[in-house]
């Protein structure tokens, strides 16, 4: 159950987009996009890759953050072809939004995007998710051209950081 009143203290560790908690919270996170984009075929060939060989090692990783003992959000980040990141499958649980979790979880994705070497990170987010689109642009994301073809998006972000972790 979530904390009311301050935001909830999280912890971020590795994990794994298809099985465990994060692969739960994925099929959680495809269940909601597909009701809010009816027809989407989220693993068809039109959209961004982003499984276990885009979020993993080498250039890749996937997250999971917990309150306590419970998972909560997760999201990773995939190498692009241009040598820019892309973080991916950023999602929080419907119970613990409102709280600043989201905003923790892009820290935590950023920071880990930092730590393989990435200095320029993009995203993007759809017409129905005007609050993810408010999020990255309040964290410095600027609008770009489309980088990765993804037909369901309408906000294609990036930004470019430098070494260390994303300042609280």
């Amino acid at each position: 159950m979530p904390v009311s009143g301050p935001a909830p203290e999280l912890t971020f560790a590795d994990g794994h987009v298809e099985r465990g908690p994060g692969g739960e919270m994925i099929a959680a996170m495809r269940r909601e996009m597909a009701v809010m984009y009816e027809g989407l075929e989220f693993d068809g060939a039109a959209m961004p890759k982003a499984g276990p060989a885009e979020l993993g090692p080498p250039h890749g990783a996937f997250i999971v953050g917990w309150a306590g003992e419970q998972p909560v959000c997760c999201g990773g980040v995939k190498r692009l072809p241009d040598g820019a990141c892309e973080i991916k499958r950023m999602y929080v649980m419907p119970a613990w939004r409102g709280q600043g979790v989201a905003r923790r979880l892009l820290h935590a994705i950023e920071d880990r995007a930092r730590g393989l070497g990435y200095t320029v990170l993009r995203l993007d987010t759809g017409p129905r998710q005007a609050g993810a689109q408010r999020l990255y642009e309040s964290e410095g994301y600027v609008e770009v051209a489309n980088f990765n073809g993804n037909p369901v998006a309408s906000f294609f972000g990036e930004k470019r950081v430098g070494p260390g972790p994303t300042p609280a």
